[in-house]
C-alpha cells in the first residue's frame, strides 16, 4: 500500500474575537481567542489522529489549534469512551422516544412502543444476558435492520458516504442556519468550504471481521445521512480515524428538534465507534466530540456522556472529565497534569518566551524545494532558515504539532 504523504502550509499564530462570551453585541474585543493555524494540502488519517491527540481541529481544510493558556474561554479536546460508555436512563429514553416514533404511534403524545424485531449481532440472547445494547438500539427502527417495515408508521434510513456536495444537503444546512442560528449569510461556496472539503486521505481500516455494509471500508471524511420518509431531515460530519470517530458538525431540520436529535446523534457515534472496534479494528476506541468549554453553559452538555476525559494543554495526557472539572471550577485555564500552572486570573497572561529549536530538534523535518510533474523535491528545513523560534509561523507550528510529527510531515512555504 502506498503511503500517505502529509503535506501542510503553515500559518502561525492568530488573534479574534471570541465567539463563546455571550450574545454578539455583548463581546468585547478584549475577550479574545488565540490560535494556531495550518492548511493541509492533504493529510494522512494518521497524521491527523495526531493531530487531534495534541488539540488541533479541522474546518473545512483549515487546521488550527487554540492556545488555551492565553483564551479567555479556554477550548480542551474530548473524548468519550465509546466501549465503556452506557447510556443514562435519559439518554436511552431520547432513542426510545425517536424509535417509538418510527415504528408505532407518538400522535399528540401517545407513544406506543410494539417489539422491535432486529438482525442486531445481539439477536437471540435473553434481556438478562444481554441488557441494554446501544447498537441495538440505534439500528431498531431503520429500514436496513428491521424484519419487515410494512407495519411501521415511518421510514427511516441512516446512510454513511465520502464527503461530498448535494444540493439536497446544502438545502438542510441554509434551514438550519437560519432556523437554529438564525445566520442568513450562507453561500454554496461557504458549506463546501466548511463541511464538504477535506484533507483526509482515505485509507482502509484493518478489519479483521467482514464488516457490514452500514459499516465505512475506509478511514476518511464522511458525511451520516438521516432519511425519514425518503426526506434528508439531519447531517452528521464524521472523520473516521485509526483510534476514534471524530465529531465535526451536526445538523438537523428543526421540525423535528422535539426529538432531541443532537443528543441521538451522540449516541450514534458512539455506537459507530464500537461497531467498528467490534469488526476487528481495535484501536477504535473512542468518539471525539470536539472541544469541551466549562466557561461556556450551553457547551457543558459533552460532559453528559461518560466515561470522558479531557487532553492537557501542556503534556497532552488524558485526565477524567470529573477530577477536570474540580480545577475548571476554581480556574479560567486549569492544567490537569501541573495543577500549580493553572489560571484564575481572567487577563491574558502574554505568550510564553519564544522557543528557539535546535539543528537536533529539526533533524528530519522537511520542506518541500520544488515540484517537477509528480516528483516533489525536498530539503532539510534547517537549510532554509539561519535561525527558527515559535515568533516565527512556522515555528509556532512546529511547537503546535511536536517535533517528533512534524518529521512526518513534509512543509510547503511559499
Amino acid at each position: 500500500m502506498t503511503e500517505v504523504l502529509s503535506i501542510l502550509r503553515p500559518f502561525g499564530n492568530n488573534r479574534s474575537t471570541c465567539g463563546y462570551c455571550g450574545p454578539q453585541g455583548q463581546r468585547s474585543s478584549a475577550r479574545s481567542s488565540f490560535t494556531v493555524g495550518s492548511e493541509p494540502l492533504q493529510l494522512s488519517c494518521d497524521a491527523y489522529q495526531k493531530m487531534i491527540d495534541r488539540g488541533w481541529r479541522r474546518s473545512g481544510t483549515y487546521c488550527y489549534k487554540p492556545d488555551l493558556r492565553r483564551s479567555c474561554c479556554p477550548q480542551y479536546t474530548i473524548k468519550l469512551d465509546a466501549n465503556e460508555f452506557t447510556p443514562s436512563k435519559s439518554q436511552r429514553k431520547v432513542i426510545a422516544r425517536w424509535n417509538r416514533h418510527i415504528i408505532g404511534n407518538s400522535e399528540k403524545g401517545h407513544e406506543t412502543s410494539p417489539p422491535i424485531p432486529s438482525r442486531s449481532h445481539d439477536r437471540g440472547k435473553s434481556r438478562a444476558d444481554s441488557g441494554f445494547s446501544l447498537i441495538n438500539a440505534v439500528h431498531a427502527a431503520e429500514r436496513d435492520f428491521i424484519l419487515s417495515s410494512d407495519n411501521t408508521t415511518h421510514i427511516f434510513e441512516v446512510a454513511l458516504e465520502s464527503s461530498s456536495f448535494t444540493q439536497e444537503k446544502y438545502a438542510l444546512y441554509e434551514k438550519y442556519q437560519q432556523t437554529v442560528h438564525y445566520d442568513y449569510r450562507n453561500s454554496q461556496t461557504g458549506f463546501i468550504d466548511f463541511l464538504v472539503d477535506t484533507p483526509l486521505v482515505p485509507e482502509p481500516i484493518p478489519y479483521t471481521r467482514d464488516p457490514p455494509k452500514h459499516l465505512p471500508q475506509n478511514y476518511g471524511s464522511y458525511h451520516q445521512l438521516y432519511r425519514l420518509d425518503g426526506k434528508l431531515i439531519a447531517m452528521a460530519v464524521l472523520d473516521i480515524l485509526p483510534s476514534c470517530v471524530s465529531s465535526v458538525y451536526f445538523m438537523y431540520d428543526a421540525e423535528w428538534e422535539r426529538f432531541s436529535l443532537g443528543k441521538a446523534s451522540a449516541l450514534r457515534e458512539a455506537s459507530l465507534a464500537k461497531e467498528i472496534h467490534e469488526h476487528g479494528a481495535l484501536d477504535m476506541k473512542y468518539l471525539y466530540m470536539g472541544f469541551y468549554i466549562h466557561s461556556c453553559q450551553k457547551m457543558r452538555y459533552k460532559g453528559d456522556y461518560s466515561p470522558s476525559f479531557l487532553l492537557d494543554p501542556v503534556d497532552y495526557t488524558w485526565h477524567p472529565l470529573q477530577t477536570c472539572v474540580k480545577l475548571l471550577e476554581k480556574n479560567r485555564y486549569a492544567c490537569f497534569s501541573q495543577p500549580e500552572r493553572s489560571l484564575s486570573d481572567p487577563a491574558d497572561p502574554g505568550p510564553l518566551p519564544d522557543r528557539t529549536f535546535s539543528t537536533s530538534d529539526l533533524d528530519g523535518v522537511n520542506v518541500i524545494d520544488s515540484f517537477q510533474g509528480n516528483k516533489i523535491t525536498l530539503r532539510p528545513i534547517i537549510d532554509q532558515f539561519d535561525s527558527l523560534d515559535t515568533s516565527d509561523g512556522i515555528g509556532e507550528v512546529i511547537e503546535g504539532l511536536g517535533v517528533e510529527l512534524s518529521r512526518t510531515i513534509i512543509f510547503m512555504i511559499d
